[in-house]
């Protein structure tokens, strides 16, 4: 298989439905083999570019996220009862509210699930970053949403930027035999970095002004009104959809047909406002049976997990009164299985030229 830059589109299709698959069970066990599927397309599929290196970043904000759950639970969530391990000295604050006290195993494992469930949305998320070039990205946002998109590009390239800088940075110190490591290397570590970000800024506004970025043709104010409105209240529809679809306890309407008629009325907007936007794409990146399968393959497991959480919905949320160690069953490691197909139906990235 030749070597090309997937679409930018079909790596974060394929990373948030992986995102949403994990938000649907507190078991460690899948959780983790969600992180190890995510890493293990990471480590074939990303290029040697500079966004491809902030991945180690997100797994260490994912481990900082566990522990402090974890913490949060000894301060503030200490009660009697449960399989007490050790008891610290109580702090009242107010009537009924007080600090530290016993910790028991119940409340430990509590935290530690939901901060490792987080955390494998937040590898996820990361995932799509190390894969997808956030510069192509920008050409794949749809006209009404431009200016949005060109700002949310840039900040998705806030981290991997600036993993690139401290690289960067401390190479430079080393070649001069200064101090990288320890404390008193971060002060020289810092200014070099933050006066790097600040002109890659300059340079990137420079270069999208002289692109001209942001012009669009004259518009009345009934018709940004309009296209403002379908945005706006398709974006505000597909929220509550999500959320109704996600939380299976809500009003039937509340699901599926708000999801269905946000994302009917937010295309209106987009193709409205797409429209009055006059832009070009240089070598659009094309989509092709590659793209497809990687989106569906995120797609498949999040079905396939969605699916079996009726069947076997227990061992999805482990229980925890009564303590009982987490079990996983071999239909849901398959469900989270077919997510790591990228690995091999995708094409190999390209070597970036330095």
């Amino acid at each position: 298989m030749r070597s090309r830059a997937l679409h930018p589109g079909a790596w974060w299709a394929w990373a948030l439905a992986l995102a949403v698959a994990a938000s649907r069970t507190t078991n460690p066990l899948l959780l983790g083999l969600v992180i190890a599927v995510a890493g293990f397309v990471v480590a074939n599929r990303r290029s040697d570019a500079p966004w491809a290196l902030a991945f180690r970043l997100y797994v260490y904000v994912g481990a900082l996220i566990v522990a402090s759950r974890v913490l949060f639970r000894i301060l503030v969530g200490g009660e009697d009862g449960g399989h007490v391990l050790f008891t610290l000295p109580r702090i009242p604050l107010t009537t009924g509210l007080s600090l530290l006290g016993p910790t028991s195993a119940e409340e430990l494992l509590g935290g530690f699930y939901d901060g490792l469930r987080l955390a494998a949305m937040v590898v996820c998320i990361g995932a799509a970053n190390a894969l997808a070039n956030p510069k192509r990205l920008l050409k794949a946002v749809p006209g009404a949403l431009y200016e949005v998109g060109t700002a949310v590009t840039v900040a998705l390239t806030v981290a991997p930027q600036l993993v690139e800088s401290v690289q960067r940075v401390r190479r430079a110190r080393r070649l001069r035999a200064g101090r990288t490591r320890g404390l008193r290397a971060v002060k020289g570590i810092v200014v070099p970095v933050l006066e790097d970000a600040m002109d890659r800024s300059l340079r990137l506004a420079a270069a999208m002004d002289s692109r001209g970025y942001g012009r669009r043709e004259y518009l009345s104010a009934r018709l940004r009104a309009f296209i403002a409105s379908c945005v706006v209240a398709g974006l505000v529809g597909v929220c509550v959809g999500v959320y109704g679809v996600l939380d299976g306890t809500s009003s039937a309407w509340l699901g599926v047909p708000l999801l269905a008629a946000g994302l009917a009325v937010a295309v209106v907007g987009f193709v409205v406002g797409g429209r009055r936007v006059r832009r070009t794409a240089y070598r659009p990146d094309p989509w092709r049976w590659p793209e497809t399968l990687v989106v569906a393959s995120g797609v498949a497991a999040c079905a396939l997990l969605f699916v079996t959480a009726r069947v076997d919905p227990d061992r999805l949320f482990p229980s925890l009164s009564p303590l009982r160690w987490p079990e996983v069953s071999w239909v849901h490691v398959v469900s989270v299985l077919v997510a790591a197909l990228p690995a091999v139906v995708s094409p190999p990235a390209p070597e970036v030229a330095r």
